[in-house]
């Protein structure tokens, strides 16, 4: 995330409008509900985990490009961190499955859905899929420090 500031939106003030590169020409901009959990100034500079293929959809007016990727509770919400030496545009793998991301998830297939009840942080804090930790080859595991088995969404 090289930008972080609030939504426009008066009635919006836990939304937060961020430019994020993910490795392409352009950045991605993204509106999340994170201004409430982390500080503006906590997110500017910041790595995180971006679900890159989602629809892009207009929240608060604006289009958004992706999802940032969180372990949450009732009470607090952290974004995931990728390890040490990842850089924008790195990709996520898991071991076990081949990767075969589709350019844009079908909305109307519902596959984010489907498998975000398998997405939860382990003892460590490390972020898995059905038990298989998120890693950026080479380099190591995302984690949500101080957030073992929590719901990532």
């Amino acid at each position: 995330v090289f930008s972080a500031a609030p939504t426009p939106c008066h009635s919006c003030r836990h939304s937060c409008h961020d430019l994020v590169d993910v490795g392409e020409e352009e950045p991605r901009t993204v509106i999340s509900g994170l201004a409430k959990h982390v500080p503006l100034e906590q997110m500017q500079n910041r790595l995180i985990v971006l679900c890159a293929n989602l629809k892009p959809r207009k929240m608060r007016g604006i289009l958004s490009q992706g999802m940032v990727m969180c372990a949450s509770t009732p009470d607090k919400v952290l974004p995931l961190a990728p390890p040490a030496g990842a850089k924008p545009g790195d990709v996520i793998t898991f071991a076990g499955y081949e990767r075969k991301p589709d350019t844009v998830l079908p909305p109307k297939k519902k596959i984010y859905e489907a498998v975000a009840p398998d997405l939860k942080t382990n003892d460590a804090g490390v972020a898995t899929f059905q038990g298989i930790p998120f890693v950026v080859e080479g380099k190591g595991e995302c984690v949500a420090e101080g957030m073992p088995n929590v719901p990532v969404q």
